[in-house]
């Protein structure tokens, strides 16, 4: 979940952002801009606690953290062929790589570091950050498209397979071998993402209009969904709620779309009560005898919940993260802005904005004051705070609500990392190393 490098300021915003991403878990957004990054936690909808900044690297164009350690990912405009890896909380370098060309993404979990080029992605081990696999010749890729389950035991890869199809090659990064091939539309891709478990990908065209989610590894389409029929848009982020349940889907337009992942057979059934509802059902039924195409069209869910912003064609990334127990929509703007908006689990509808936080500390608490919406909740809605909402640990396998690993926790070179990675401590992976860089030119 992450936007790349604007092309200038944006709505007149001083200091435009160059790139934005949420981390793997949505617990935390890091923001470049020229002037360095930031990276804030996301756990209180009134406050938006800063947690790292660094000024010692100028017009940043890539930062990823891994989760909530201290593992930090940038690169530069100034040198956008290296990638540096940095222990935040000892500001040092752990190691940095150069590229035969640019790179245009970076891709984490606690396993693997992808490194995604135009033609190229390097697969490195995260524990000591040694090259793993060059996946080579792939079909030109210059948004640096690409998604990487955050599931460390299966650590599976997506990449367009084809520059004009909607083709998706789904790679092991575990076992280093390719899986199958997906077709997943008739144009080129514009956004791909897993969910929290590696179990389903979501993918969108660059028409914008038709959103897929298949099945991993087997690549069987299990749900799709259209977002819209007038006119085609630039999806830029599809991102799963951690629970798998829920798909947002934001744009160059003002909506955010969210989807909810739910077959037709698993509804409840319910008898016509009008004459509308039953002509419903019969259209429904007919589909059965109509065109491949025309039926695929009427089966389409539509967005069970919408986010609106205000505004349209600026850069921006959504997800889904429960904040102080209530599901939220977060969107993150290149405009320098985040929106928090309330989420019905139940009924969905129009979320509902309350707070928007200004990331480049140019917002006044008068301002953020204005901006603080707290509209009433429905009472279906504000009933959801009294059940507890499952965290991240309790959805993936060998995940803990603050990410890291008990302290002093020494992972064997030979075996896969069975938990979280903390980087407080040497004794942990990846090592420190103050004296030693990893230089890779080819």
């Amino acid at each position: 979940m992450e936007a790349g490098a604007a092309d200038g300021p944006s709505g007149g915003v001083e200091e435009a952002l160059s790139c934005f991403s949420f981390n793997q878990d949505c617990t935390s957004l890091a923001i470049g801009t020229k002037s360095g990054y930031k990276l804030f936690s996301l756990s209180s909808v009134e406050q938006l606690d800063p947690v790292h900044g660094s000024n010692d690297i100028p017009d940043v164009c890539i930062v990823e953290r891994l989760f909530s350690s201290s593992l930090v990912v940038v690169v530069s405009h100034t040198k956008p062929r290296q990638m540096n890896v940095y222990h935040f909380k000892k500001g040092t370098e752990i190691c940095s790589y150069s590229y035969s060309s640019n790179v245009l993404s970076i891709r984490l979990n606690r396993q693997r570091l992808l490194v995604c080029l135009e033609e190229s992605i390097y697969i490195h081990n995260i524990k000591d950050m040694k090259l793993l696999k060059t996946i080579l010749d792939i079909p030109p890729n210059p948004t640096g498209l690409c998604a990487l389950s955050i599931n460390h035991s299966n650590s599976y890869v997506a990449y367009p397979g084809s520059r004009t199809t909607g083709e998706i090659v789904l790679y092991d990064g575990h076992a280093l071998k390719t899986v199958c091939t997906i077709a997943a539309h008739e144009g080129a891709l514009a956004a791909i993402a897993f969910n929290a478990s590696g179990s389903r990908l979501a993918s969108a065209s660059e028409k914008g209009t038709v959103i897929r989610v298949f099945s991993v590894p087997d690549g069987q389409k299990l749900y799709e969904f259209r977002r819209g029929m007038k006119r085609y848009v630039t999806i830029s982020s599809l991102a799963f709620s951690m629970d798998s349940q829920l798909l947002c889907a934001s744009s160059n337009t003002e909506t955010v779309h969210i989807f909810k992942l739910e077959h037709l057979a698993n509804r409840q059934p319910e008898e016509p009560s009008t004459w509308t509802s039953y002509m419903g059902k019969m259209l429904m039924a007919a589909t059965n005898y109509l065109p491949t195409q025309v039926s695929d069209m009427m089966n389409q869910d539509r967005a069970f919940a919408t986010g609106r912003l205000g505004f349209s064609g600026h850069r921006n990334i959504c997800t889904l993260s429960t904040i102080q127990k209530l599901p939220r929509l977060l969107v993150a703007s290149s405009s320098g802005h985040l929106y928090i908006y309330n989420l019905d689990p139940q009924d969905g509808g129009d979320c509902v904005l309350i707070k928007t936080h200004s990331l480049l500390g140019s917002g006044t608490a008068d301002e953020n004051k204005e901006n603080d919406l707290r509209a009433s909740l429905p009472q279906s809605y504000a009933a959801t705070v009294a059940r507890p909402s499952p965290s991240a640990a309790s959805t993936v396998p060998g995940y803990s609500e603050d990410g890291g690993a008990l302290r002093g926790e020494v992972i064997p070179e030979h075996e896969f990392a069975t938990g979280p990675v903390c980087l407080d401590d040497e004794n942990e992976f990846p090592p420190v190393l103050e004296s030693r860089r990893f230089l890779w030119r080819f």
